[in-house]
């Protein structure tokens, strides 16, 4: 596990972001912009963020959730529907560099601090909006939450079994995409006021985002105009990209051309399948993938999964065992690769998984750490 040093720089080093957010788009895109150098003070409400409250597990009255979205800020607490709390935080914001706030669309505005009045005080100001739909068309302002966007957006539709139902995605993957949008937009507005020295408003919607997911199922409905379906874990245009059984346990192969194909067959004994006009080509073994998969199987009931997956990485073909989070996160490589932070106090987090050479990411805040305004 990597223990982190406390040096106060990054690549963000000096840009103060005010993350008025919460929940989860909103606070992931303020810690990751924390985990590069940014100083982050995080206002919640009086009664805190809603997901404090979202467990087991808790820590101190607060749950896991809120701690794995809020390291690298400081803390604390306005009433933003008083006057006084949003004089202070007008204050707060003629220090601020960007704004990070997930609001209703118009919740703002009826408080006299919508983005026509702040860009008019602040023009400097990078004011990025995480929201359901936007804030206009046929379902705009309306509320948005991950599994409910996963519906609409049709990820559940080709998330699954071939014969079961509809599925969510096991984690909050529209969330966390619209945060790492977020955080794109924020640098994108960051790069260009350095050239007109003027700030703007940026917008990630969890709806957009959730349609940006569905590669390759978008492309294959434009080109052949067939409805997407679910095929479990196998990919919908190339194959064997799918989890075999094998004697002991089942193992994930990604074979992605036919170099590899022929190797997986040389690996598990059955070096002829390579030839056969069935499944000589990536096409082919992608019409044909029921029988293929059948075949692969059957030779790979003579070899131990564990034994298999380094004897196939080792000839080239992505191969992977089928891991717990646990395990994955007790694996040598996450250390390797610094992807789990200790921070004093019991603080056990994922890692940044961007790496720069030069102004890498640091670890200075544990969630829940106090602050009233800016550093320096």
């Amino acid at each position: 596990m990597h223990t982190p040093d406390n040096r106060a720089h990054g690549a963000l080093a000096g840009i103060r972001v005010l993350d008025i957010s919460r929940i989860l788009g909103g606070p992931y895109c303020g810690q990751i912009l924390g985990d590069h150098g940014a100083d982050v003070l995080k206002v919640e409400p009086p009664q805190g963020d809603d997901t404090r409250t979202w467990g087991p597990p808790f820590k101190d009255g607060v749950a896991s959730y809120y701690q794995g979205l809020n390291r690298n800020k400081r803390c604390m607490h306005l009433d933003l529907g008083s006057p006084e709390g949003r004089e202070a935080l007008l204050a707060l914001l003629a220090e601020a560099d960007v704004l990070v706030e997930n609001f209703k669309s118009g919740t703002m505005e009826r408080w006299g601090i919508g983005y026509e009045e702040l860009s008019r005080r602040f023009p400097r100001l990078v004011w990025c909006r995480v929201t359901g739909f936007g804030s206009d068309g046929p379902l705009g302002a309306l509320p948005g939450y991950d599994a409910a966007v996963q519906a609409m957006a049709g990820i559940m539709s080709i998330n699954g079994e071939a014969e079961g139902g509809p599925l969510r995605v096991g984690l909050p993957v529209v969330d966390m995409v619209t945060g790492l949008n977020a955080v794109i937009g924020v640098l994108l507005a960051l790069h260009e006021r350095q050239r007109s020295g003027c700030g703007q408003f940026v917008e990630a919607a969890l709806y957009d985002s959730g349609l940006s997911l569905l590669h390759p199922h978008a492309a294959n409905w434009f080109l052949d105009g067939n409805t997407p379906r679910r095929t479990g874990n196998a990919h919908p245009n190339i194959y064997p990209y799918d989890t075999l059984a094998t004697r002991t346990q089942p193992l994930f192969v990604a074979v992605g051309n036919d170099r590899q194909f022929a190797s997986l067959c040389r690996c598990i004994g059955v070096p002829a399948l390579a030839d056969d006009p069935r499944y000589a080509r990536a096409g082919d073994r992608s019409v044909n993938r029921v029988a293929l998969k059948a075949a692969l199987e059957d030779a790979m009931q003579h070899f131990d999964g564990s034994t298999l997956v380094d004897t196939l990485m080792a000839a080239g073909v992505p191969a992977a065992p089928v891991l717990s989070v646990d395990a994955a996160l007790a694996h040598p490589h996450t250390a390797h690769r610094q992807m789990v932070v200790d921070l004093p106090g019991g603080y056990h987090g994922i890692g940044a998984p961007v790496k720069l050479s030069r102004t890498p990411a640091t670890y200075r805040h544990t969630p829940l750490t106090p602050g009233t305004g800016f550093e320096g």
